[in-house]
C-alpha cells in the first residue's frame, strides 16, 4: 500500500495517536496492532503533520516515538492538523468543481437536470469519462447540503438544489475565533474559522493548555449533539486493562472536564445497570445515535442532584456520603490561602472560625477523592474530621511518613 498523507477515517487515527504516540511510547517491534508497512504508513503520515513536535528516545527495545509540546509556547492546537488530513477520490474533486459551476448564483435545477449538464458540458469533452450515476450524485449533494454548501427546497415531487447563501463577515471575529480555537472543548470549530483569514494571531498563550484531548472533538460533538436531541446512544467503550471492547447503551446528560489534567467525562445513565456511570472520553472508540428517550427529562433532574455530592467523577455503589470538616489556618497576609480556598471548595462551604482559622465543610460521594488536594494544605490544617475514618488514617500516616522522610521527629500533633 502506497503512502499517502491524507486520511479517510478519522477513527483510525484517533487511535493511533492516542495508543501510540501519547500513551503508549512504544518501539516498532512493540506495536503491534499493524503490520510492519502499516505502522511506518502511520508514523510518516503523522509526522508530515507534527514534524515540529516529534521526540524521540532509544532504550532495550529500540527506537520510542512520542509526541513533545510546550503548551504555553505555541499559539495553536498541532493535533487539529490531523482532522484537516482528509482524503477524496477522483470522482469527489470532479463532482465538487462540476456541482458549484453548474449551480451558479441564483440558479436552481433537479438532480435529473444537474446530472444531464454534467454529462453533456463537461464529460462529453474527455475521451474516456468517468462513470456517474444518478445515486452517486444524490450522495454528493445529500453530503454537501449537510455541510451548508448547497440548499434544496420542495418544488412539487422533485427538489430544486442550488448554492447555499454562506457569506459571513469574519473580520471583526478573528481574536475570538483564535482565543475560542484553544480555550473551548470544541476549538476545533475556531481553528477551521482561523483558515479562512490570510492571518491569524499569534498573541494568546496558556499556560494550562491540555492540547491531547482535542483528539476527542468528533466523541464530544457528537455527544453534546445526541443530548441536544434528547436521544439514546450506543457507545464502544474499550478497557485498556483487559483489551477488549464492550458495547453500553446510555442517556448523555452532562461533560465534566476536569482542572488538572484536562481530562474529559461523560456522565450518563445506564439502562442496563440502571444508575448513572461516568465514562472517560479518551476510552470512547464510536458513537451511534439511538432513539428519543421519553425520560430524558427525569435523568437530566437526577443528575443535576447527583452532581451535588461529587468531588470527582467516583461514584459508589454505597447510597450515603462522607461528612468531612477541615479546620484550616490562615495567617494574616496570606489571603490568597482563602481565595483559593474559595475557588476550588466545589460543593463544599467555607465558615470563619475565628483567631485566623477557617472550616471547610462537604458531603461527598467519596472523600478518599479528596486526599491528593487536601495534601496541597499540609502545615495549615488544624483539625480534620471525616466520616469516612480511612481518609483521616491515611491523611495522618501520609504526614508520618513526610517527617519520617525528613528526618522529624516521631510525634505528630493532630
Amino acid at each position: 500500500m502506497a503512502y499517502s498523507e491524507l486520511v479517510k477515517d478519522f477513527k483510525r487515527i484517533r487511535d493511533y495517536m492516542r495508543e501510540f504516540f501519547v500513551y503508549g511510547f512504544k518501539s516498532r517491534a512493540e506495536y503491534d496492532a499493524k503490520s510492519s508497512r502499516g505502522y511506518d504508513n502511520e508514523r510518516r503520515r503523522i509526522e508530515s503533520w507534527l514534524g515540529g513536535f516529534m521526540s524521540f528516545h532509544r532504550d532495550a527495545s529500540g527506537k520510542n516515538v512520542f509526541i513533545s509540546v510546550d503548551s504555553r509556547a505555541i499559539p495553536r492546537n498541532p493535533l487539529y492538523k490531523a482532522f484537516k488530513a482528509k482524503t477524496f477520490t477522483a470522482t469527489d474533486v470532479t463532482l465538487h468543481y462540476f456541482v458549484l459551476d453548474i449551480l451558479a448564483e441564483g440558479v436552481k435545477l433537479t438532480l435529473r437536470e444537474i446530472l444531464e449538464r454534467i454529462a453533456d458540458d463537461y464529460l462529453s469533452s474527455f475521451d474516456a469519462p468517468i462513470a456517474l450515476d444518478e445515486s452517486t450524485l444524490r450522495k454528493k449533494l445529500k453530503e454537501y447540503e449537510n455541510l451548508g454548501l448547497i440548499s434544496s427546497e420542495k418544488s412539487g415531487r422533485q427538489l430544486l438544489y442550488s448554492r447555499a447563501d454562506v457569506r459571513v463577515d469574519l473580520n471583526g471575529w478573528k481574536d475570538a475565533a483564535a482565543f475560542f480555537s484553544e480555550a473551548d472543548p470544541l476549538g476545533m470549530i475556531g481553528s477551521y474559522l482561523l483558515d479562512k483569514y490570510k492571518s491569524q494571531p499569534n498573541y494568546f498563550r496558556f499556560k494550562h493548555h491540555y492540547v491531547l484531548h482535542a483528539m476527542e472533538s468528533e466523541i464530544l460533538y457528537e455527544l453534546l449533539e445526541a443530548r441536544g436531541e434528547k436521544r439514546r446512544v450506543e457507545l464502544k467503550i474499550f478497557t485498556a486493562r483487559h483489551g477488549k471492547t464492550s458495547a453500553h447503551v446510555v442517556v448523555p446528560l452532562k461533560i465534566f472536564i476536569s482542572t488538572q489534567n484536562g481530562r474529559r467525562y461523560l456522565l450518563a445513565y445506564n439502562h442496563r445497570f440502571k444508575r448513572m456511570i461516568f465514562y472517560r472520553l479518551d476510552s470512547v472508540k464510536s458513537i451511534t445515535l439511538g432513539e428519543p428517550e421519553p425520560e430524558f427529562e427525569k435523568y437530566l433532574n437526577e443528575a443535576q442532584n447527583f452532581k451535588k455530592n461529587l468531588w470527582g467523577v467516583a461514584i459508589p455503589t454505597r447510597e450515603y456520603v462522607d461528612h468531612i470538616e477541615i479546620d484550616i489556618r490562615v495567617e494574616n497576609g496570606e489571603e490568597y490561602v482563602l481565595s483559593r480556598l474559595e475557588r476550588e471548595k466545589r460543593n463544599g462551604k467555607i465558615t470563619p472560625l475565628g483567631d485566623y482559622l477557617y472550616r471547610f465543610t462537604a458531603d461527598i460521594c467519596d472523600a478518599v477523592e479528596m486526599l491528593p488536594w487536601m495534601r496541597t494544605f499540609i502545615g495549615r490544617i488544624v483539625n480534620l474530621r471525616c466520616d469516612n475514618k480511612y481518609v483521616e488514617e491515611t491523611f495522618y500516616e501520609d504526614l508520618k511518613a513526610l517527617e519520617h522522610m525528613y528526618g522529624v521527629g516521631e510525634d505528630v500533633v493532630h
